[in-house]
């Protein structure tokens, strides 16, 4: 899956991967299945090294779980029919990790990857109007006399100067590189799509402690304060356990509370009554689930 310039890895092409062992083979030790799994997934990922989490919470999936366990695993002589079963499972259970085929635990993360093949860097080399853009830019950092002119020619010179001197090749070589060789870049990125929200929703229990908390922060309130006030100061600060992305990640997440409280706002905003506002609180928490599932939002891992 693709989505402007960087592309989502959440196990589809590991689905449609069959393996098979050589036809001579008669037996493998469980390390080398699991080599022969991480290399096949690594070749159909764009060539990526796959990340320990990855690993570790896939071999977690097919219960090989711990030091002892995994090293235990990795000396065991398979039979053919062994091998070729446990590759199988490693690789769906790798699959599965990447797809969030939840297991009781939170929802995992896909990977977020750009794949550098060159493309971009040469149709800047070829595009006037982006290499203006860039030249722009540098313009002021290089008209260090203040003559107001630059000639592009100077300032195409410099970039390649600045990449030089940070060990980067001449953008023609690079270009030529990696349209050769493309090279797959793994994304600090995590996709909130609501997934997680709607477990909360559907959890009653977890459901009645969010509603109490915000009802909380009402009655410690202003009298005037009005109840989607109340609710999104509370999501803003503490939606990150609920699933929803931090308020501060970025402006499409302005873009979404602004979406889902305007829309509150204009019908029942101001209940009052417990059992309004309970309502009030499911709903605009379901909201944020829809907008999310239908347009998730990226933003940092660690945030």
């Amino acid at each position: 899956m693709s989505d402007g310039g960087i592309t989502i890895l959440d196990g589809d092409t590991l689905r449609s991967l069959h393996v098979s062992l050589q036809d001579d083979t008669v037996s493998l030790t469980g390390g080398q299945v699991l080599d022969l799994a991480e290399s096949e997934a690594s070749q159909s990922l764009f060539g990526l090294s796959l990340p320990q989490h990855l690993k570790s919470s896939a071999l977690r999936r097919i219960n090989i779980d711990g030091v002892d366990v995994d090293v235990d695993f990795r000396r065991t002589e398979l039979s053919r029919e062994e091998a070729s079963r446990k590759l199988s499972e490693y690789l769906s259970a790798i699959a599965d990790e990447l797809k969030g085929i939840d297991l009781g635990s939170r929802p995992k993360n896909p990977l977020v990857v750009s794949i550098l093949d060159g493309n971009a860097l040469r149709m800047f080399l070829e595009d006037e109007d982006d290499f203006a853009m860039i030249a722009e830019n540098l313009f002021t950092d290089l008209d260090t006399e203040d003559k107001g002119k630059i000639s592009k020619s100077e300032i195409r010179n410099a970039v390649v100067s600045m990449g030089v001197e940070m060990g980067v090749p001449p953008p023609e070589e690079v270009a030529d590189a990696l349209a050769k060789k493309h090279i797959a870049v793994i994304h600090n990125i995590k996709i909130v799509n609501g997934s997680e929200l709607r477990k909360v929703l559907a959890d009653e229990k977890k459901l009645i402690e969010v509603i109490a908390k915000i009802s909380q922060k009402k009655h410690d309130g202003k009298n005037d304060q009005k109840s989607t006030e109340i609710i999104r100061d509370f999501l803003e600060k503490s939606g990150k356990e609920l699933g929803l992305p931090p308020s501060e990640a970025n402006e499409a997440v302005i873009l979404l509370y602004d979406a889902v409280f305007a829309d509150i706002d204009s019908g029942k905003g101001a209940s009052e009554g417990k059992d309004e506002f309970r309502k009030l609180v499911k709903e605009i928490l379901e909201k944020f689930a829809e907008q999310l599932e239908a347009n998730p939002v990226y933003c940092d891992l660690d945030g």
